[in-house]
């Protein structure tokens, strides 16, 4: 992955807008020189979430999340540090440098750059001659047909491929790529004798774009009924990965953060006519179930995600595992039953806006839906039809939260239709949670998904005294020097903090610059402790006090260890600490006075 220069990275974080950056996920109200709102990482209902516009900071009092702008977007958009550096980089006008790289890694990004720019030139290329050639006038004619615009048409980039076997190939040639680029970007194959031609050929082309807008590759319709291959024809999987993607991503984008919500179809016109129709929080998983890399690719925007689709014919295994993953996530999944046969692109070319809406805003959740599916497939004339959809039902809610209230209604719900015991429901759903059915392996998405934070329990007063008198080091730092030079681990109560007084020791003027951002625990406490200094004033009164307090925690706690044997306390520790309580009583009469 490329590196940037610190140059680089300090200009892009100079010209982002931090509150416009984190107020697509959240309500900001200014309070001061700060901002405040509900914090995005975990649910709450009274704001603790602090975002400092100036430093371009963000840290939740309630959950601890905390970092700088960066941070803020690797999380949300579940991206690399590097890639949130692009992407700050291009949104606000500030070109990035990278600082030299191996030979291997430099040839390998200028060689996906071409093929990125080959690939674009190509969708511009099937774009034009979708409009202006008399021989696309037929696609035309189909996608007016759908009820499709212009308008939602040239926005998503819809063209048209030639019938030409080598229209593309030649033009891409002309243009300085070679054929291995042209194989490589999946535009081009080798045919039986060797050679090699087009492979979108008479075809509707979508292109489909990463989160960014960048064209990975193309899915194209026949248009004919009667045309060789298949209906729909896809980039080849090398170029990219249907199971990470999601058509439309890149324009669904920010009303997917603005809405809190995605509405996930299966096709690409369902996309253009939903968007059409102003819903353009919608994305399409082309075809397939919605996967675990997918709804990670949706987490950093959406906190519900909407399947508009066929639920119930997709695989149970990979809804289930879309449940677990979701749940990981935080993210709630539900379904919007289509009517038999028909899709929300159908629905809308009928003129049934409203009915499309209803469906939407009726979605049920997942589980629900697929335990209801279940039994009104089940023969419930039978004990052993009902047997067949207790093993149905059982690995999805035995994937829920055992907690949640959801999950006993559904047992109840189930119970009642089946006419039997509500422990005999349980029983089974424990059975499967403890592997009584396939153990199934974890999705790798969900192994690396970011660990989400989760809310932290109250602070002691004593970790509350370490990490203000570190804060106030940084808010005076010709005063906090000193403080920090006499503090040591032992005046602290976790090796955290510890940490966090040993990284302030050496970045006293700039703590936020160079933390390592693999060390979450460490990022999240400076961050705290830097926002800390910025909200209250320090004084030298103040951090002797809090000082002092400390040295009285930490002599506390070496009386208490030397106790441990039985025997008397020292008298040393016991003379300081009766000095330790008059110094603090004369400093809280200075601070007082």
């Amino acid at each position: 992955m490329a590196r940037f220069s610190p140059e680089t990275v300090e200009r892009v974080k100079a010209a982002v807008d931090m509150v416009e950056v984190v107020s697509a996920h959240t309500d900001l109200r200014r309070q001061g020189e700060r901002f405040v709102g509900l914090c995005p990482f975990h649910e709450e209902r009274t704001p603790s979430f602090s975002v400092d516009p100036r430093e371009k900071l963000y840290y939740c009092f309630g959950c601890e999340a905390g970092g700088d702008v960066f941070r803020f977007v690797e999380e949300k958009e579940g991206l690399s540090f590097p890639e949130a550096v692009e992407r700050l980089g291009e949104r606000y006008g500030v070109e990035v440098e990278r600082e030299r790289e191996d030979p291997r890694a430099e040839e390998e990004r200028r060689r996906r750059e071409r093929l990125w720019e080959l690939l674009e030139r190509t969708a511009a290329f099937y774009v034009s001659f979708l409009w202006e050639a008399p021989k696309a006038g037929k696609a035309r004619e189909y996608l007016a047909g759908r009820g499709l615009g212009e308008e939602v048409l040239r926005g998503f980039g819809v063209g048209f491929a030639p019938s030409a076997w080598d229209q593309v190939l030649t033009r891409g040639q002309r243009a300085g790529y070679s054929v291995e680029e042209l194989r490589a970007a999946g535009l081009a194959q080798r045919g039986r004798q060797g050679g090699f031609y087009d492979r979108f050929r008479s075809r509707i082309t979508f292109p489909v774009r990463d989160a960014r807008g960048r064209v990975l590759g193309f899915g194209a319709r026949a248009l004919a009924k009667d045309a060789a291959g298949p209906k729909y024809l896809n980039s080849p999987e090398g170029v990219f990965k249907k199971s990470k993607a999601l058509f439309g991503i890149d324009r669904a984008r920010g009303p997917i953060a603005r809405k809190g919500r995605a509405v996930v179809v299966e096709g690409y016109t369902d996309v253009l006519a939903l968007h059409q129709a102003g819903i353009e929080e919608s994305v399409a998983v082309m075809g397939t179930a919605i996967t675990p890399d997918q709804l990670a690719l949706l987490s950093g925007h959406a906190e519900e995600v909407v399947l508009a689709m066929d639920a119930d014919r997709a695989g149970e295994d990979a809804m289930i595992r879309a449940q677990r993953v979701a749940g990981a996530r935080r993210m709630r999944l539900r379904v919007a039953a289509m009517p038999q046969g028909e899709d929300p692109a159908d629905l809308l070319t009928e003129g049934a806006s409203e009915r499309v809406t209803e469906l939407l805003e009726g979605a049920v959740d997942l589980p629900a839906f697929q335990v209801q599916a279940a039994i009104d497939r089940a023969d419930r004339g039978s004990p052993a039809g009902r047997d067949r959809a207790l093993d149905e039902v059982a690995p999805v809610l035995a994937a829920m939260d055992p907690d949640s209230v959801s999950r006993q209604e559904l047992v109840r719900r189930i119970a009642d239709q089946l006419d039997t015991d509500a422990g005999l429901v349980m029983r089974r759903v424990e059975r499967e949670g403890a592997g009584g059915g396939k153990p199934e392996p974890r999705p790798a998405a969900e192994k690396a998904a970011p660990k989400r934070p989760e809310p932290a329990g109250p602070l002691s007063a004593r970790e509350r005294r370490e990490r203000a008198l570190i804060a106030m080091c940084i808010g005076s730092p010709a005063e906090g020097r000193e403080f920090l030079d006499r503090l040591t681990p032992e005046h602290l109560s976790s090796p955290l903090t510890a940490r966090a007084l040993e990284w302030t020791r050496g970045h006293l003027e700039e703590p936020m610059a160079g933390l390592p951002r693999d060390d979450e625990d460490l990022v999240s406490l400076v961050t705290q402790i830097v926002v800390t200094a910025r909200r209250e004033p320090a004084s030298r009164d103040a951090m002797e006090l809090n000082f002092l307090q400390l040295e009285q925690a930490m002599v506390e706690d070496q009386l208490a260890e030397a106790q441990k044997g039985g025997g008397d306390p020292p008298v040393d520790l016991q003379r300081r600490r009766a000095e330790l309580a008059e110094r603090i009583a004369h400093w809280e009469t200075v601070r007082a006075g």
